[in-house]
């Protein structure tokens, strides 16, 4: 069985990437250990992009863990909407074991799924601006902003 590729394609590679996604958020999926902002692209598919203080995981290896099963379950999604998505680590991620992360990641992938069809796509938005954001809270309040 041929293992599941992670190309460049699939990563945001530079800051402009990354700018663009944190100017422009679109859809948020929230969580206690995770926070994930994302914004349609026009290449076709999903791209991903990781950040993850030192501040809330201490060791290198704890980061590479994470970013690990991040990418892991980012490439066994299908049906992924053509977003630049970033993966924001949260304070208490490093005492999480792998199984429980593993079940929290494919959850907000999930969610990112259901909620990204929401999103009404900016050449529908009058004058260039976006029109709407969803967000998800754990209360599962919805807002739109104009």
């Amino acid at each position: 069985m041929k293992a599941l590729a992670f190309p460049k394609t699939a990563r945001l590679l530079r800051p402009a990437d990354y700018s663009k996604v944190f100017e422009n958020v679109r859809v948020r999926v929230s969580h206690r250990h995770f926070l994930l902002l994302a914004t349609p692209n026009d290449l076709g598919h999903a791209r991903v992009g990781l950040i993850f203080a030192k501040k809330h995981l201490k060791l290198a290896v704890q980061r590479n863990r994470v970013k690990r099963l991040v990418r892991e379950t980012f490439r066994q999604q299908h049906g992924l909407p053509a977003m630049d998505i970033v993966v924001l680590g949260r304070q208490g991620l490093a005492q999480v074991e792998n199984p429980r992360l593993h079940g929290i990641l494919n959850d907000l992938w999930q969610r990112l799924k259901r909620k990204a069809p929401k999103v009404i796509p900016e050449s529908q938005a009058p004058d260039g601006r976006t029109s709407s954001t969803v967000t998800d809270h754990p209360t599962g309040v919805e807002k739109g902003t104009g």
